[in-house]
């Protein structure tokens, strides 16, 4: 790729619906990446107590799995279950990377169908925590896009104290590596 193919005057200029497909995409890839890594782990470090909120890797995996979850419902308009944001067990982790590739693959499958115009709807929900909540479709992708992004951090930090690299999987490694040869 010439230097010129990378300069800013020959980007395009995405939509907010491109920029919501492109942050799926990121997430699953890097989820694959984490999920990849910590399967990869000495037999029990996954699992291995650490003082973090959710315990260990696989209980704070599962957690974004659980928000994931809860945030589908809302956009379906459907009641979710769930009473926490975290389920009391902690799921084996080759069944919960199933579930998690579903998962992204659910969200990319529903925000391809997307029009710019269709991200500003609002969802009208219920917080776990109690209360009523409302954020447009473009919102609710944002956070657990971030939301994700915030705990495979928490998830890297536990690996680092086993001791264990792991991998990098930033949004311009993603760009870079994967999705500019989208454009």
């Amino acid at each position: 790729m010439s230097s010129a193919s990378l300069s800013p005057t020959h980007a395009h200029a995405a939509s907010a619906a491109d920029t919501l497909k492109m942050l799926v995409r990121y997430k699953a890839w890097a989820n694959g990446l984490t999920f990849g890594s910590v399967m990869e782990l000495p037999d029990g470090e996954a699992l291995r107590q650490r003082p973090t909120r959710f315990g260990n890797m696989v209980h704070t995996l599962n957690h974004v799995y659980v928000v994931d979850d809860i945030f589908r419902h809302h956009l379906q308009g459907k009641k979710h279950g769930y009473t926490a944001r975290n389920t009391e067990h902690t799921p084996a982790i080759g069944d919960l990377w199933d579930a998690v590739q579903d998962m992204d693959r659910w969200y990319i499958d529903l925000v391809d169908t997307w029009s710019d115009e269709d991200l500003a709807k609002a969802v009208h929900f219920e917080f776990v925590g109690g209360g009523e909540g409302v954020m447009t479709r473009e919102q609710i992708v944002l956070h657990v896009v971030n939301h994700a992004t915030y705990h495979r951090g928490f998830v890297g930090d536990m690996m680092y104290q086993v001791p264990f690299t792991p991998p990098s999987n930033d949004l311009p490694v993603f760009i870079r590596d994967h999705f500019r040869d989208t454009l």
